[in-house]
């Protein structure tokens, strides 16, 4: 957005998203620090969000539309495409604070690291990291969320693989625990960087994604566990109907 080669990608995966994508242009345009790039990958929608995409232009740097399998697999289609050392994911109905990149870039300037996880806004609370357990609370340990809060260098992708697709709404755990069990480096820093929405795969198919979690979980952590877990969980849920 500079002239220069930017130092961060935004990625965000879009699919028939005209509702929200709007509010996510606002944002991105409000950013106090413009040395990024903001590659947008569409799903083939027909709900009139390419021509969203086409009318900012001046922010979006790079697109395409065209099906694809899964959110997963157009970020990793966008990951491709990306310039920049570093990248953010942002989903089309999440939000960035003003200073969301140059607060990044800023934690990037004193000390280059893997991973970086600021705090993110769902609803009115602040989600920070949960710090042990990890056997509980998997990634969500180490990073507040995928979207939003961790900026991830892209160089970690060729050392442990892109999104594993098969995992269709926990891949980001997947491949955040990976990085982060071959001693992938990790900021924490006490910034908000924006509000993450709860209208994403993984709270619209609870079940669904208890069960992709748990498969991620087993992968890193005694299955034995994982399945009292899982049980726990599914009871959990259905008990609320």
């Amino acid at each position: 957005m500079t002239g220069k080669v930017p130092s961060i990608s935004i990625i965000t995966a879009t699919y028939n998203a005209a509702e929200h994508l709007p509010s996510l242009i606002e944002s991105i345009r409000q950013q106090t620090d413009k040395d990024f790039e903001w590659i947008v990958i569409d799903g083939a929608s027909q709900d009139g969000t390419v021509k969203i995409i086409e009318d900012a232009r001046d922010v979006i740097t790079d697109y395409i539309s065209e099906t694809d399998c899964g959110i997963y697999d157009a970020l990793n289609k966008g990951i491709k495409r990306c310039k920049t050392d570093y990248y953010l994911v942002v989903g089309a109905d999440d939000r960035l604070n003003a200073d969301a990149i140059e607060n990044y870039q800023r934690v990037l300037s004193r000390k280059e690291t893997d991973l970086v996880s600021a705090y993110v806004k769902v609803g009115n609370k602040t989600i920070k990291p949960k710090k042990g357990m990890s056997w509980i609370y998997g990634a969500w340990s180490f990073v507040t969320s995928h979207a939003v809060g961790t900026l991830i260098k892209k160089d970690l992708h060729e050392q442990y693989g892109l999104y594993d697709v098969n995992y269709p709404i926990c891949a980001d755990a997947d491949f955040i625990l990976k990085a982060i069990r071959n001693r992938a480096s990790l900021q924490v820093v006490p910034f908000i960087a924006g509000e993450y929405a709860l209208g994403g795969l993984s709270n619209v198919n609870i079940a669904w994604s208890i069960f992709d979690f748990f498969l991620v979980q087993s992968k890193f952590y005694p299955k034995t566990i994982q399945l009292m877990l899982l049980y726990y969980r599914l009871a959990k849920t259905y008990a609320k109907y």
